[in-house]
């Protein structure tokens, strides 16, 4: 799928004109850009599945890290070499784009992160994760579309809503908010019952662009059935499922371009969700080569497609990554880790105040770890995402505290991340 453009800045017309499938976009005016020309964007990738950040973001000036990690902690030596970013921790080296915005302080690292919970199951941390409350259970709404929702009425980022990228909405940005979703032609087309009612909308407000709507959907549904046909998957359940989703690291580029395009247009949404899956490593993880690796050279194309598509919008970008919770210090005995606690929070942009390492250490001597097993979290995953919000759309202490993570006040918003 090409999503090449002849404008800088697409509009919603010439955006679907290139390919791929709109299935719940509002018909949404045009803003003139802020009397400052700041234009702030959010963009939340959730990995799903738990991050290893030790074999992302590797300790290595911790001399317990590389015997407690084993054959897949990172080092500075050998012909897979990790990339320093300063001189305490480094980068995995399949994410060179990430360690160059590091270097242009355009990206940092929040260390031994975690959200409040603290048992180990993939469902539960990933709705604790997404929906922002501070326990499982609330499966309804995402704490992102309750931000949009806080946002003043006739708010220029609330009217233009938010974009969910994949053949589903994302938990994190379900809600009363508009949301735009996005599906590549790698990706399952959407539900039919609203594709169709999407298609009539456009057929009577915009002919032309239903047309080109229409476009999208036949070629995904073509796309599907070549798959389902011959290059094709299949995973435990029997269901077939398609080559090159969310969870490769292809998918995970192709995503990113497609919502970069839609983002960086002046009548786009200005607030973004992507959830790739693929990140739960119990067996052959590798470190800086290796199935891991894969996965972070996928995320690491991601971040670049966003800084190229993005244009001039991408100094006004912040772009965070998430998981459910970190694995074990200590790798087990398939060379993979299991579920643990404490992980890495990366954020990436051109609004990011970058080239830092925010973390206060926990150590990694047994008596250190939580749990005798897990880096032990210093830094709640909420304050951050808290103070991406307050900073870059102005969302206060109170109303990120009570409606967009409620029961949250003891994690206050993480300052200064925003240049």
């Amino acid at each position: 799928m090409s999503l090449l453009c002849e404008t800088p800045h697409p509009s919603r017309r010439a955006v679907l004109m290139t390919g791929g499938a709109l299935f719940a976009w509002a018909y949404l005016p045009r803003f003139a850009r802020a009397a400052d020309n700041r234009d702030p964007r959010l963009i939340v990738i959730v990995l799903r599945g738990a991050l290893d950040g030790l074999s992302a973001v590797g300790p290595i000036g911790d001399p317990d890290y590389a015997g407690l990690h084993g054959d897949i902690a990172l080092s500075l030596a050998g012909p897979h070499a990790a990339l320093p970013l300063d001189g305490f921790f480094a980068v995995n080296p399949a994410m060179p784009v990430f360690a160059r915005l590091f270097k242009d302080k355009q990206a940092a690292v929040v260390h031994a992160a975690a959200t409040g919970y603290r048992e180990r199951s993939h469902f539960d941390g990933q709705d604790v994760l997404e929906s922002g409350f501070a326990g499982p259970g609330h499966v309804a709404t995402g704490w992102l579309n309750r931000a949009l929702e806080s946002l003043p009425a006739g708010d220029r980022v609330a009217t233009l809503g938010g974009l969910a990228v994949g053949p589903s909405t994302p938990l994190v940005i379900r809600g009363a908010a508009p949301v735009l979703g996005w599906a590549p032609q790698s990706l399952p087309p959407p539900a039919g019952d609203l594709a169709e009612r999407v298609l009539d909308l456009y057929q009577h407000r915009d002919p032309v662009l239903a047309v080109a709507l229409q476009k999208g959907l036949d070629a995904d549904r073509m796309a599907l059935d070549d798959q389902i046909g011959g290059n094709t998957t299949k995973p435990k359940s029997g269901a077939m499922k398609p080559k090159g989703g969310l969870g490769s690291a292809a998918g995970m580029r192709q995503a990113a371009q497609g919502a970069a395009k839609l983002i960086a247009a002046d009548d786009g949404p200005r607030v973004a969700a992507l959830a790739f899956d693929g990140w739960d490593t119990h067996a052959n993880e590798g470190g800086a080569t290796g199935r891991l690796a894969t996965l972070l050279g996928g995320l690491d194309g991601a971040f670049e497609e966003f800084e190229k598509g993005l244009g001039e919008r991408w100094k006004d970008t912040a772009i965070v990554a998430i998981t459910e919770f970190g694995r074990t210090a200590q790798i087990n005995g398939s060379v993979g880790t299991d579920h643990g606690t404490g992980t890495v929070v990366l954020l990436a942009g051109g609004a990011i105040k970058g080239g830092r390492i925010i973390a206060d250490w926990p150590g990694l001597k047994p008596a250190q770890l939580y749990e005798q097993r897990d880096l032990a979290p210093t830094s709640d995953v909420r304050a951050v995402l808290k103070g991406l919000l307050a900073d870059q759309f102005g969302l206060s202490a109170a109303v990120l505290a009570d409606k967009v993570f409620p029961e949250s006040a003891a994690a206050k918003p993480m300052r200064d991340l925003i240049a």
